[in-house]
């Protein structure tokens, strides 16, 4: 089973949901404002993304308005801490597929290889 974690207003997101519905591939989605991911959740995405700044859009807005103090957390507690206050930091949507992959991101091409969709 895939589980796509994202935000249910996020186009990037909606464009990875329909794209998985028009190639009928089962998936969960979790909207991760709504169901903050627990903090053992998130030192695991962190752990398969490549740490914590990996799992980070820096480009957003929520992370351009951050001060400054905020954006180099020091420890993995501090991290999980930020993540938690504003999930909207995690880039997305994150997929977790059935084998415990994580990938960050949407493209058509990156689906089909993820997906092994000819």
């Amino acid at each position: 089973m895939t589980t796509i974690y994202g935000l249910k207003n996020c186009d990037t997101c909606k464009k990875a949901t329909r794209w998985l519905d028009r190639f009928g591939i089962a998936y969960t989605f979790v909207d991760y404002r709504d169901n903050k991911p627990a903090p053992e959740t998130l030192l695991e995405w962190a752990g398969k993304a490549g740490g914590f700044a990996a799992l980070i859009n820096k480009s957003s807005t929520t992370w351009r308005q951050l001060p400054d103090n905020r954006k180099s957390p020091e420890s993995d507690a501090e991290w999980k801490l930020l993540l938690r206050e504003y999930p909207q930091l995690i880039k997305r949507p994150l997929v977790i597929t059935g084998d415990a992959v994580l990938s960050q991101g949407f493209s058509d091409n990156g689906f089909k290889a993820r997906f092994n969709i000819a």
